[in-house]
């Protein structure tokens, strides 16, 4: 009589849950669906991207972007974040220097960051998919009105700060989308110093006049 077969004994992995070999690879594997996640939202904006579509792009089971972002609104979010980090540091541009010139840090630091082709690019595709997607709109909001203007207005500690603090940033961020979106000439083209000389003083205005 033959030997029965070997029972086995480890239990089925239930259908749309990742393994354990999967989570166990985790921050690596966190960090390659970010960016998967990134380039799929820029490439194909906030409707024409799916968690299948990044978990391809990150040669992962699309249970594992759920496990770890939940929705696709989720996975945008984290993947702005990530993105949204260098302007994150506009508060800290503000400090360094005495208030009088606050206006002139804060747009070169803002638009130094759209100057740069590495930050540019996915800055462009946050801002894309937030004029398409009323969803991914609500998602910037949130992060531009919790982590950054408010953190600018705690900086000002002047009266009407979060008032000051969103005109100076509707300022900068419309002049950002004509220059960089939209690509409206003469400003497109013009030398960046000059839109700077021009604009720093307004900012200053919003963020410090009576």
């Amino acid at each position: 009589m033959k030997d029965a077969a070997p029972h086995d004994t480890t239990a089925p992995r239930r259908r749309g849950r990742p393994s354990r070999t999967q989570t166990e690879a985790a921050p690596a594997t966190r960090d390659s669906i970010l960016e998967a996640a990134r380039e799929e939202f820029s490439e194909r904006g906030y409707d024409k991207t799916s968690v299948r579509g990044i978990a391809k792009a990150a040669g992962v089971d699309p249970a594992l972007v759920r496990h770890y972002f939940g929705t696709k609104e989720q996975v945008f979010g984290a993947a702005i974040e990530g993105v949204f980090a260098p302007v994150l540091a506009a508060p800290t541009a503000l400090g360094e220097g005495p208030l009088d010139g606050v206006g002139e840090r804060l747009t070169r630091f803002v638009f130094g960051i759209w100057e740069n082709p590495t930050t540019r690019t996915p800055l462009l595709a946050i801002v894309r998919s937030a004029f398409n997607n009323e969803v991914a709109a609500a998602v910037f909001r949130r992060l531009l009105a919790a982590q950054l203007m408010r953190r600018i207005a705690q900086q000002l500690d002047l009266p009407d700060a979060e008032l000051r603090a969103e005109l100076a940033a509707a300022q900068l961020v419309g002049i950002a989308i004509l220059r960089y979106v939209i690509k409206l000439d003469p400003l497109a083209s013009t030398d960046l110093e000059r839109i700077i000389e021009r604009v720093a003083p307004v900012v200053q205005g919003h963020l410090t006049a009576p």
